[in-house]
């Protein structure tokens, strides 16, 4: 199927399982889209970057280049794994 296909039919699926006010947002409006959901997920979930990286078949430079701003978005958080850790604490 030609990605202007695939783009038409996804378009199409995407009026009949979205509500119109859904529709009108940019909800899944390309495919790369739910990728993208998913791996900032992961990556919010707390999903080590190197098992995140590999999920998604990007390298870990990849991987920083287009989801830097969500791996470094968490600072409060790895502040207080770390002082759990460093304080005997189970995580």
């Amino acid at each position: 199927m030609r990605s202007t296909e695939y783009c038409e039919v996804w378009s199409a699926a995407r009026g009949k399982v979205l509500t119109p006010e859904e529709a009108a947002t940019p909800l899944a409006e390309v495919p790369y889209s739910l990728r993208h959901a998913g791996v900032s997920l992961w990556i919010k979930a707390g999903v080590d970057p190197a098992e995140v990286a590999q999920r998604a078949g990007h390298s870990i430079a990849v991987l920083g280049r287009f989801y830097a701003r969500i791996l470094h978005g968490n600072r409060a958080r790895s502040n207080q794994l770390i002082a759990k850790e460093l304080a005997g604490e189970t995580v």
